[in-house]
């Protein structure tokens, strides 16, 4: 898998998710076989690059390249010089993001609300290529299949993003209307990817090894890319790579296994965060960890509680002690995601 220059491990990618997706998570997943991981989303807004949350996503210290920023906004202008801004910060790939259906991000006519203005979507794609050219830095893009069921257009803004000069194109199989209701089709995808000579990538409800065999053969995609089926199961890319080079399903991971990541993970956590924010913002990863493992409805609750990272580091190494002498592995992997909002 091919992105510009960049050579990529295998064609399995962690998708950018609204706070879920930050360096510590992204290495996370990377420890756990995904080949590839984009950032959360950065505004183009420039008077918000200093904020603590903006310098919280653009943080890539220690990460392994290539690094990639997806940036978000309405003026081509402002996102070429967004773009610039992250290269200069060690972005080595930007992501052009027209996916995000959430309603704070399109009434401002950024993310997936680009796809109702094609004229300005190529012009922001235009803008952006032409800022990363000289720095030589290979621009992507993800979207849905349109803004709603009667105005499908993601093969026209491919087409013409291909055109422009983007490098790969990503679609998640559902319109900015559904948000994340109904199921996820991919025959939109499978059409891009039909008259698209770049990289194209598949993205929604690819939740098991078998969806993942699946939308592969029914779309011929380059590259799959999951989101919130790895919240609380990093390990879902090895699951996925070793099925799809095998045929055979990997055993779930040893509960000792995920003791030891989930207690890393969260280190990395409050590193990034600090004591307080850490804390809070720990406890939907906490939850996915446990919300389908025997009590971990009940431990969920009682975590929530706690107000220090040292009480919280406690109770997850005791929780999966106990767990470790119930069982050696953990059960068999769920297949529903759970909720989050994906860009």
């Amino acid at each position: 898998m091919q992105i510009g220059p960049y050579t990529l491990p295998n064609a399995l990618f962690v998708a950018p998710m609204a706070g879920v997706t930050d360096r510590p998570f992204r290495q996370l997943c990377r420890q756990f076989g995904a080949g590839y991981a984009v950032s959360e989303m950065v505004t183009s807004r420039k008077d918000l690059w200093h904020t603590l949350k903006t310098s919280r996503r653009a943080n890539h210290e220690g990460e392994p390249g290539p690094i990639a920023v997806q940036i978000a906004g309405t003026e081509p202008a402002m996102m070429a010089e967004a773009a610039a801004y992250n290269i200069d910060r060690g972005a080595q790939i930007i992501d052009i993001n027209m996916g995000c259906p959430a309603k704070k991000v399109c009434n401002k006519w950024a993310g997936s609300a680009l796809m109702q203005d094609e004229a300005l979507a190529l012009q922001i794609v235009e803008a952006v290529v032409a800022a990363c050219e000289p720095h030589r830095v290979p621009v992507t893009l993800k979207m849905r299949t349109g803004w709603c069921q009667s105005h499908k257009n993601a093969l026209a803004i491919a087409r013409a993003a291909e055109s422009a000069g983007v490098q790969m194109v990503t679609v998640h199989g559902r319109t900015r209307e559904q948000g994340y209701k109904g199921e996820a089709e991919y025959d939109t995808i499978a059409a891009v990817k039909a008259v698209l000579r770049i990289p194209v990538v598949a993205n929604g409800d690819i939740t098991s090894p078998e969806k993942a065999r699946e939308v592969l053969q029914k779309t011929g995609v380059d590259a799959l890319m999951i989101g919130r089926a790895a919240q609380g199961r990093p390990w879902i890319f090895r699951e996925i790579g070793h099925y799809l080079a095998t045929g055979e399903h990997l055993a779930p991971p040893l509960v000792a296994e995920v003791r030891r990541a989930l207690l890393e993970h969260l280190q990395d956590h409050y590193g990034l965060y600090g004591e307080y924010t850490g804390v809070r913002s720990a406890r939907k990863h906490i939850g996915w960890y446990v919300r389908s493992l025997p009590g971990g409805e009940d431990f969920r609750e009682c975590m929530n509680a706690l107000e220090t990272s040292e009480q919280q580091l406690a109770a997850v190494a005791v929780y999966l002690d106990g767990l470790a002498q119930q069982m050696d592995r953990l059960p068999a992997s769920r297949s529903e995601p759970v909720m989050e909002i994906e860009l």
